[in-house]
């Protein structure tokens, strides 16, 4: 089983298609070579290292709260 995290994007490297992502309190550089048209504020599914697609804030809010209910906070 495979678990992406959300993420929102704090910055992009346009030169090697990257972003710095914030998840809680930790920041983390990941590519965006797998999403289209991500910017800044964006939420991303991140996994190994890669955005994999963007989601809705609502959608990121929902998932990071089952994680806190379930205990698992970033």
């Amino acid at each position: 089983m495979c678990l992406a995290l959300p993420a929102q994007i704090v910055s992009i490297n346009s030169v090697d298609n990257s972003a710095v992502v914030l998840l809680g309190e930790v920041s983390k550089e990941v590519s965006l070579a797998l999403v289209e048209d991500a910017a800044v504020g964006d939420y991303v599914l991140i996994h190994v290292g890669y955005a994999l697609n963007k989601l809705s804030e609502e959608e990121a809010r929902l998932t990071l709260d089952l994680f806190a209910e379930a205990g698992l906070t970033p």
